[in-house]
């Protein structure tokens, strides 16, 4: 008798983050103020703050998100072949998170809470200047451990990508650990994402430790890098992050973005955009692209240009995703 089980496909990344559902709103700088926020970052708060914060903002979006989550998503409409893994609770959110990861074509398999903690929400407030301020509830997304990394995942994948916003707690450290090793055994790629600068310089040692130990390409912010090696300038920053991994995708908003690997250097220009709407998600996308890029062996400096493209395309409407299918846009900007 055969085995009529068809073989699993082969992956191009798998993608490791909080599973958050996001709520977008357009809103003032007086919402910010009242409410203690500083423009342009992250905050954690907790489920009481969540509830008054959200009562507070004016009629917004409700889409799934989550930083590696959005990679996944940008990864999919890209045409390349992805999977997620984070933690749901079983409730209305975990089941539309599960539902909008799963149609955007990303496999996911991670079992959901029965009990604990709901469904991680963020709630971001968009102002007039395209600055997100994002006000996160984790819930049930930090109770990912190391019985949720799945080894056949990550061990089908060419790359794995792991989110930094989930490093504050010990057991998703250890989920980190165990599938970077996991990766490095069956040889395949480590990136991270620094996520944020308060992230950075909440977890600084521990970073550089598992960028130097573990990590074949980092992707960071230029805020974010010149905190994790606590220098004044980014060029200082691009000289520690070199002798560190063997890749830095390094972005800098209407820079553009530069690529080091070893002793190469690529400076790549940002795609020009009608009008900036909302940065919610641009570098999320950058990492898609040039993800994207690498896993089909494209040159450091094509890999950056899809990660340029693709975060254009997120910045100019409100949401952390595509809204056009990103593989025919490369098509037409003679990157497919």
């Amino acid at each position: 008798m055969t085995d009529s089980a068809a073989p699993q496909q082969e992956l191009d990344v798998v993608c490791i983050g909080n599973a958050i559902v996001d709520v977008l709103a357009q809103t003032d700088d007086s919402v910010l103020d009242a409410h203690g926020m500083v423009k342009g970052t992250m905050a954690l708060i907790d489920e009481d703050q969540a509830k008054i914060l959200y009562k507070a903002m004016p009629q917004g979006i409700e889409t799934s998100g989550g930083s590696a989550a959005n990679t996944a998503a940008g990864l999919a409409s890209l045409g390349a072949r992805c999977a997620f893994i984070g933690k749901v609770r079983d409730d209305q959110l975990g089941d539309i998170f599960v539902h909008d990861i799963r149609a955007v074509g990303a496999e996911f398999i991670t079992p959901a809470a029965t009990a604990g903690p709901p469904t991680a929400r963020c709630l971001v407030m968009i102002t007039p200047d395209a600055q997100r301020t994002m006000n996160t509830f984790l819930g049930a997304s930090v109770n990912l451990d190391p019985d949720d990394i799945d080894g056949d995942l990550v061990q089908r994948a060419q790359v794995i990508y792991l989110e930094g916003y989930l490093w504050d707690r010990d057991e998703a450290k250890a989920a980190f650990l165990k599938a970077a090793a996991l990766a490095a055994a069956a040889g395949r790629l480590v990136s991270l994402s620094l996520s944020d600068p308060f992230c950075v310089e909440r977890h600084r040692d521990s970073f550089r430790t598992f960028v130097t130990d573990h990590v074949d390409v980092l992707f960071a912010n230029e805020d974010e890098i010149t905190s994790l090696y606590q220098v004044e300038n980014f060029d200082d920053a691009l000289q520690h992050v070199r002798e560190d991994c063997r890749i830095a995708a390094l972005t800098r908003s209407e820079k553009g973005a530069v690529v080091v690997a070893g002793d190469e250097v690529h400076v790549v220009d940002a795609n020009p955009v009608e009008a900036v709407i909302d940065t919610t998600g641009a570098g999320d996308q950058f990492a898609a692209g040039f993800l994207r890029g690498l896993t089909r062996g494209r040159d450091f400096a094509t890999c950056a240009r899809l990660g340029a493209m693709t975060a254009a395309e997120v910045i100019g409407h409100v949401g952390p995703r595509p809204l056009v299918s990103l593989s025919e846009l490369a098509a037409q900007n003679g990157l497919a």
